[in-house]
């Protein structure tokens, strides 16, 4: 079976400032991948490099065994990927069901969610189904933001600090949704600097540090591992 994501060499820039050198990386069908790392070590520059969304890159990015590196950002959506960026992006003026009901389906991509499958996983949604996006709290806005790409039917979910600064609540219940679409087949490769919310939920976790990967630690060695993460991150 092909990966979901296979990365090899990856380079990215914006303008002339090289953020990333060389990334190899692979993530199976079903797995969920964390990138460790400090701030402006380059994980976010990944997941913006996989959806063409950096400026100059070079290397090899395959999804699901097709090459993605020269698409446009529209074409690597429709392979069927799907980003949540830090900003969530929700439309303020709308909504939080017209948020969901926005994205289209991707044409490459498994069975969109339906609302009711969305409602049943974030309840919050649904109470507050008729409030504008300005009017959510930043939990419920990050639950939208995650819940508004799986309506696109994307079965390679992009995640970038989904839990920073919420409540510990709320950050429960997004690792309860991860634990969820991870049973469910979902591919997860997400940024995370909340080491305690990553810990149980992640396969494999790299560590990130001047746009390279400089560690890898799969899950069963965790504990065994925890004092080079604890040098390299300060957990």
């Amino acid at each position: 079976m092909a990966a979901a994501l296979e990365i090899r060499n990856l380079q990215a820039w914006y303008g002339e400032s090289h953020i990333l050198h060389g990334i190899d990386l692979a993530v199976a069908p079903g797995e969920v991948v964390t990138l460790l790392g400090r701030n402006g070590a380059g994980r976010t520059t990944l997941l913006r490099a996989i959806m063409g969304l950096t400026g100059r890159r070079s290397g090899s990015i395959r999804i699901h065994g097709v090459e993605s590196s020269g698409l446009p950002t529209h074409r690597i959506a429709h392979l069927g990927v799907g980003y949540c960026p830090e900003e969530r992006g929700i439309f303020a003026s709308l909504s939080a069901e017209e948020n969901l009901l926005l994205p289209p389906a991707l044409a490459n991509a498994g069975n969109t969610m339906s609302l009711d499958e969305i409602y049943a996983m974030f309840p919050n949604l649904h109470e507050r189904r008729h409030s504008q996006g300005t009017r959510l709290s930043g939990g419920e806005q990050q639950m939208l933001a995650v819940a508004r790409i799986l309506r696109t039917g994307a079965r390679l979910l992009l995640l970038d600090e989904i839990s920073e600064g919420l409540a510990p609540v709320i950050v429960q219940s997004l690792a309860r949704t991860i634990t969820t679409l991870k049973a469910r087949g979902y591919t997860i490769l997400m940024v995370e600097q909340n080491f305690r919310f990553a810990a149980p939920l992640a396969d494999r976790f790299h560590v990130v540090e001047h746009g390279a990967i400089v560690e890898t630690v799969e899950a069963r060695e965790l504990e065994a591992r925890m004092p080079v993460l604890t040098e390299l991150l300060g957990v």
